[in-house]
C-alpha cells in the first residue's frame, strides 16, 4: 500500500509541476516549436484535461485500496502518451527530445501496473 501511494503522489506532484507552466507559454511553444498553434483551444483543451489526471493521481494515493479501479485508468492514461509519442518518433512525426516525456510516462504506467497487481494481492474485499 505504501509503494501504491507512493508512486501515485510522486506521478500527481510531478506532473502538476511540470505542466501547471503550460497554462502560461503559449507563445514559448509557437516560438520553440514551429509552426504557432492555430487552434489554442486544442492546446488547452489538451493541457486541462492532463492537468486533471495529475489530481487524479493525487487522489488515488490518498486511498489506493480504494481507488484502486481507477489505476488501470491511470495506466491507460499514461501509457497510451508514451506509446503515441514513440509511434510518432518511429515515423519522423516528433522529435527525439519528445521520447524523454514518452519514457517517463511508460515507467509510471509500468508502476501503476506494478502497486494495481500489489494491491489486489493484500487487498481483503
Amino acid at each position: 500500500m505504501k509503494f501504491a501511494r507512493r508512486v501515485f503522489f510522486v506521478a500527481g506532484i510531478f506532473g502538476v509541476l511540470l505542466l501547471a507552466p503550460w497554462f502560461f507559454l503559449e507563445s514559448t511553444w509557437n516560438e520553440r516549436f514551429p509552426p504557432p498553434i492555430t487552434h489554442p483551444e486544442f492546446f488547452y483543451g489538451f493541457t486541462c484535461t492532463v492537468f486533471a489526471w495529475q489530481l487524479v493521481y493525487l487522489l488515488i494515493s490518498v486511498d489506493p485500496a480504494r481507488y484502486r479501479p481507477m489505476m488501470l485508468l491511470a495506466t491507460l492514461a499514461k501509457a497510451s502518451f508514451g506509446v503515441s509519442m514513440f509511434v510518432l518518433l518511429g515515423l519522423g512525426r516528433v522529435p527525439p527530445s519528445l521520447a524523454v516525456g514518452a519514457s517517463i510516462d511508460l515507467v509510471f504506467a509500468a508502476l501503476f501496473i506494478y502497486a494495481y497487481v500489489a494491491i489486489g494481492n493484500t487487498y481483503d474485499r
